[in-house]
């Protein structure tokens, strides 16, 4: 993003990122660590709730990744980018990216409480995050080809909403 940037291919408001499952812990760290540089978020399915992650569905089987958020030294770095406890450290009045959280009801991997929770916390913050939580569609968030082409769409449509011009 800093070179794209740097090299004047696009600016901030014109660039955004967008990641699921482990992708929107990707996005949801790097939207809260370097919010000047997006200008739109869309987090799918995300894993963000870095403190809790390995007591949700199939966490525990991440913790050779991620490490074991119950020992306090392993703690000490994952709480230094996990973006649900993050969020608390923004300084008051920081702006950040317009964000797109989007989940699924039927998730057996990520917890939908992930997004949830971190709706929830941005909007008690005062920012104004948007959530989408289908009921269907388990780890992909959609359950058939007309879902998956109606979560595209609501996608597009807020990155060309907050992108554009």
């Amino acid at each position: 993003a800093e070179d794209l940037i740097a090299t004047r291919v696009t600016s901030p408001r014109h660039l955004g990122i967008q990641g699921g499952s482990n992708g929107g812990l990707l996005v949801g760290a790097v939207m809260l660590q370097r919010p000047e540089l997006f200008g739109a978020v869309v987090c799918q399915v995300p894993l963000l709730d870095m403190r809790r992650y390995h007591r949700l569905l199939a966490g525990a089987s991440w913790m050779a990744e991620y490490g074991n958020p119950d020992l306090d030294a392993e703690w000490a770095w994952i709480a230094g980018y996990s973006p649900y406890q993050k969020l608390l450290d923004l300084p008051q009045g920081q702006a950040l990216p317009p964000v797109l959280f989007t989940t699924s009801t039927r998730d057996d991997r990520v917890h939908p409480g992930h997004a949830r929770k971190m709706a929830a916390r941005m909007l008690a913050m005062g920012h104004g995050p948007l959530y989408f939580e289908n009921t269907e569609g388990g780890h992909a968030g959609a359950a058939d080809n007309r879902q998956k082409a109606d979560m595209l769409a609501l996608e597009y449509a807020f990155l060309w909403q907050a992108l554009g011009d």
